[in-house]
């Protein structure tokens, strides 16, 4: 466990919301709305005044944009710390995910892509950004990872997958260090996280607040932006359906929201609360993309996890259906 040694509070910033516009090959949407740069920047600097030192983003987002703003709020800042995901071909110039790239040849000159958007000369974690790959092909992946390592262009490298069946065979990988998983208070991941702490891997969660249903600003009717990923029909986006937050998950988050804001919290410090209590060692990467959001992210460090008394009566009324492991989001 020495690659987040310098990680300055348990929690990272996730910088999908950061990307902007960003569309698959057919021209669908797969970003957030209302995105500003110049916000988006301030935004990271707010994240660093906080004590937020660690930022999760990936080639896809923005199709590269994300990696870009990086570089630019974070010269001069060499203490920070970068996680970045590949996996997808992508067009900077059209914002489009192009397909997967899996190639073994293609892994290198795709981290040294990486590398050049976000103005480094190594970066802390690279993640394999495609859930579900099979393994021989997720192997030879990681094989070219090594040789990356070796070259001194990445300190480690993981996998973004809720398939701990696919994880677990990462084990007599030295160099694999973290595994980016989904889990929040509405849909726990108890077979990841048994294997993460196992293997004394960084535990990276994605989804802590269920792509912003925890938020509470959301009500069941109300439709998303055409141009917000959570407006588009997809197979793994189970808190939204048909454009509008699921009913189903606002009913639970609405049975746990009052023990969420037990000693003051707001309902996302509480569902940050919640996964630390599950684990000290785990680290949630919300998205963020206001200085707002961002500041009220980084209140939940100095309230810490939820009471023991608290983390039973949510168990007791919230009902979770099926682990995240048996999802298919990527």
């Amino acid at each position: 466990m020495t690659i987040l040694t310098t990680l300055k509070a348990p929690i990272g910033m996730g910088c999908w919301p950061i990307g902007g516009a960003m569309f698959d090959a057919d021209g669908s949407t797969l970003g957030y709305s209302n995105s500003n740069d110049k916000e988006s920047i301030r935004t990271i600097h707010a994240a660093i005044d906080s004590g937020i030192n660690l930022f999760d983003t990936a080639a896809a987002y923005g199709a590269g944009h994300a990696e870009k703003l990086l570089a630019t709020a974070l010269k001069d800042k060499p203490d920070t710390l970068i996680v970045t995901k590949i996996g997808f071909a992508i067009d900077e110039s059209t914002k489009k995910l192009m397909g997967e790239e899996v190639a073994p040849h293609t892994i290198i000159p795709a981290i040294d892509r990486c590398l050049n958007r976000l103005n480094r000369d190594v970066v802390d974690i690279v993640l394999l950004h495609l859930n579900d790959l099979p393994l021989d092909q997720a192997n030879a992946i990681f094989d070219e990872m090594d040789k990356a390592v070796e070259a001194g262009k990445i300190r480690s490298y993981g996998w973004s997958t809720d398939f701990s069946d696919k994880a677990v065979a990462m084990e007599n990988r030295s160099s694999f260090k973290a595994v980016e998983h989904a889990m929040n208070v509405l849909s726990d991941a108890p077979d990841m996280q048994k294997l993460i702490h196992k293997n004394q891997w960084h535990a990276l969660l994605r989804s802590p607040l269920a792509m912003g249903l925890l938020s509470g600003k959301y009500n069941a009717g109300q439709s998303m932006p055409s141009d917000d990923i959570r407006s588009k029909t997809l197979q793994w986006m189970q808190y939204y359906k048909d454009a509008k937050p699921n009913a189903q998950y606002l009913d639970r988050f609405n049975n746990i929201r009052e023990l969420l804001q037990s000693e003051g919290r707001t309902p996302v410090q509480g569902a940050l609360a919640w996964l630390w209590a599950k684990s000290p060692n785990n680290i949630p990467i919300p998205g963020a993309r206001t200085v707002e959001q961002i500041e009220g992210l980084a209140g939940a460090i100095a309230l810490g996890p939820l009471s023991e008394t608290v983390m039973n009566e949510i168990e007791a009324l919230v009902d979770r259906e099926q682990d995240w492991n048996e999802s298919m989001e990527r």
